[in-house]
């Protein structure tokens, strides 16, 4: 089966069909994605992430599809109808839609006005009319039905009932629904309107109050919009396209002639495309519009997420960590080079009589720690901590950064960080997430339920299931692409690696509790649950410094080890002098190692690892500044300058935190003076970037910015 599989998904994602069922079998016998796309390249060809995941996805929508035809043919065959014919025809669906499609007629139903008509008796005056024979008198056949005991008292009554027979044949007709599919991908419009009497309390809303939209170019945020204002009751909404038009096609299918019967055809038409078939196809179409926006919303907060936890760390610093408040004043930790607490306080900042003993006791702090960087939660009362810290005189070396602090309220009352600080309340466990994030946010973030970071729009919106494993992906690719180091990584951290999961994860960290720091990548087998899978996956993504051997600080996968070694004994060095030495790294023609198993792919990764061992893909740490002064979005002018960080990342535009506590948004349009299609290739998250003020607008809420070098602002 598998064959066929990676022939259909070879042909469709335009791919080379050894490579697919390779990487099919290779998914097939426990491979991971990001164990695939590093470790066996010569094998698939080495291809990405993206590919693999694409086969991975579509694999498993093939099997899915398997499934649904399987119980369709049994469904069937129980009810005796299945044919040669019928059998090749479902066989031959590509589509859960033409699937479902072939299905409908045999499909169990609950009693319709049709079902009704066949029990009176009136399903062969429909097959009747049906034909459109030019003799027939519809009105004296439906005489001969008419019947007190079936309750068929006119022959009215029993035109009526066989009308309602064909409207659903018509409605189950494969091409009728195949014509009217295609209508409303085409002509559909999402017609969208303020429900009566909202018009208040939908302010939010104002933009869909009578809104038209074509089906096939509304972007998945309007999908999405619509779909939630809906969800709340403020707007109706429907996706029709020119029922003049459809009745046509549908006339065209159905009627042959300008005969009685025919005539009574036709009046079928249009009450089965307005009673049943618009309704079942815009059903459809609803379904079909909101997988394909759920998508691209999944896509779109899939990217930013991957770039917050890609964002430079700190690395191992002294942190001094605030998490700013009002009433009940600033939380301050403590933070050594490892992260681990050493002291918790609480500072008032905007009460005059407590700011000389909140500024004494920072100072004496990062004294007494040694702090080295300063991080300040971006929420409540944020601007006017960073103020306070800047106003105290600090040594230069001490840099003061603003962390977001997105999901840090959700850590901290988590079971995880509860575990981690049992003995500290909420607040205090949210200052240590702030630092610890400036510190290495990837470490820090897989702590936290991807969709509570607040880097995607609509994530309550979308396919839940699907949404969390694209995130559960995108965590698993990142950790996996910078590596864990095996004797300091939580829990959280460990059970992203490759293989592992969260029974390995605990059972790794029992080990080490119990056993001490491990010395080398040698020692996992040891650890419960590493059979030669599990490390087989994982290894490789594992680092262990000042290990028992040094290639286990790299990205070196254990089963290579012995080319290395290899390398180092044609050199006549050590390993340690191969990995110290750059005339000796240099000297290393990778082309005399080239075997039927291990080819050039493999090796070039080794070679790079030789050259900088486990090497941080992340960029560096770049120092950042709110504009000084501007705390509130009443602050703001029109035509005002100011330095921003992007926190989100959209379809129409960025999202840019200037620090106001609410984020203004550069349309698509105002990115650049030159054209941008997608915002992906210009900016990214946590990208420094400098706006202009267009407009605010404080009744919504909204901040309107432009990175365009000629703005035009609306004064």
């Amino acid at each position: 089966m598998s064959v066929s599989y990676a022939f259909f998904i070879a042909k469709e994602l335009k791919l080379p069909s050894s490579k697919v069922t390779a990487t099919i079998d290779l998914l097939e016998h426990g491979g991971t994605v990001p164990f695939i796309a590093r470790y066996r390249k010569e094998a698939t060809g080495s291809l990405d992430e993206v590919a693999i995941t694409s086969i991975r996805d579509r694999l498993k929508q093939l099997v899915e599809l398997d499934k649904r035809r399987a119980t369709i043919l049994q469904s069937i065959e129980e009810q005796g109808k299945l044919t040669d014919e019928l059998k090749d025809k479902i066989n031959a669906a590509q589509t859960m839609a033409e699937l479902e499609d072939i299905y409908l007629p045999y499909k169990p139903k609950r009693r319709t006005r049709a079902t009704i008509a066949k029990e009176k008796g009136l399903e062969p005056l429909a097959e009747l009319i049906f034909r459109q024979e030019e003799k027939v008198d519809p009105i004296k056949e439906a005489e001969n039905f008419v019947n007190a005991d079936k309750k068929v008292l006119t022959a009215e009554e029993a035109l009526s009932g066989a009308r309602d027979i064909i409207a659903e044949w018509m409605n189950e007709d494969q091409k009728a629904r195949a014509l009217m599919r295609q209508l409303f991908e085409e002509k559909g419009e999402f017609i969208c309107k303020v429900s009566k009497g909202k018009e208040k309390e939908a302010i939010k809303y104002k933009d869909y109050f009578d809104w038209h939209e074509p089906v096939k170019t509304a972007p998945s945020h309007r999908i999405l919009a619509m779909r939630r204002g809906e969800k709340e009751e403020f707007l109706t909404l429907h996706i029709l396209p020119p029922e003049e038009e459809a009745i046509q096609i549908l006339e065209k299918l159905f009627v042959k002639g300008s005969n009685p019967s025919a005539e009574q055809v036709r009046q079928v038409v249009v009450d089965s495309y307005k009673r049943l078939l618009s309704l079942s196809i815009e059903t459809e179409i609803r379904v079909s519009t909101k997988e394909g926006a759920d998508r691209e919303a999944i896509k779109v907060f899939a990217e930013n997420l991957r770039q917050l936890l890609m964002a430079p760390p700190i690395g191992q610093k002294n942190i001094l960590a605030i998490d700013p408040g009002y009433r009940t004043g600033c939380k301050v930790v403590c933070l050594d080079r490892q992260g681990n607490l050493q002291h918790d306080d609480v500072i008032y900042v905007t009460e005059v009589a407590q700011k000389e003993k909140g500024a004494k006791l920072v100072k004496d702090l990062c004294k007494q720690f040694a702090i080295e960087f300063i991080a300040i939660g971006n929420g409540t009362a944020s601007r006017e901590t960073e103020q306070f810290i800047r106003s105290l005189g600090l040594p230069e070396e001490i840099e003061i950064v603003m962390v977001s602090e997105s999901g840090a309220s959700i850590y901290s009352a988590s079971e995880v960080a509860r575990e981690e600080f049992p003995d500290y309340d909420v607040t205090v466990r949210g200052a240590v997430s702030i630092g610890r994030r400036l510190m290495d946010p990837l470490a820090e973030l897989v702590k936290i339920d991807p969709k509570s970071i607040g880097v995607g729009q609509y994530q309550h919106d979308v396919d839940q299931e699907r949404l969390k494993n694209c995130l559960d992906d995108v965590v698993m690719s990142c950790v996996n692409a910078v590596g864990v180091e095996v004797n300091t990584a939580s829990k959280q951290l460990l059970m992203y690696v490759s293989g592992i999961g969260p029974t390995r994860a605990q059972a790794l960290i029992d080990y080490r509790t119990q056993h001490g720091p491990l010395r080398s990548r040698e020692e996992i087998k040891n650890i419960s649950g590493f059979g030669p899978k599990a490390f087989e996956q994982s290894a490789g993504f594992l680092r262990i410094r000042n290990g028992s051997n040094p290639l286990d600080a790299s990205a070196v996968h254990p089963e290579s080890y012995g080319i290395v070694e290899k390398m180092a004994k044609d050199l006549r060095c050590s390993l340690k002098e191969l990995l110290k030495d750059e005339s000796l790294q240099k000297r290393i023609d990778v082309n005399k190692y080239v075997t039927s198993s291990v080819g050039l792919p493999t090796l070039q990764d080794i070679w790079a690892e030789l050259v900088k061992p486990g090497r941080d893909p992340r960029q560096q740490f770049e120092k950042f500044s709110f504009q000084e002064g501007i705390h509130r979005p009443e602050d703001l002018k029109a035509g005002m300058r100011l330095p921003g960080i992007v926190t989100n990342i959209t379809r129409f535009g960025v999202f840019v935190d200037i620090g106001v506590h609410l984020d203004g948004l550069v349309h698509i349009s105002q990115l650049s003076d030159r054209f941008v299609k997608n915002p992906y290739d210009f900016v990214k998250v946590h990208q420094k970037v400098t706006v202009t003020v267009l407009e605010v607008d404080l009744n919504r809420k909204r901040i309107a910015l432009s990175m365009r070098q000629n703005s035009s602002v609306n004064r």
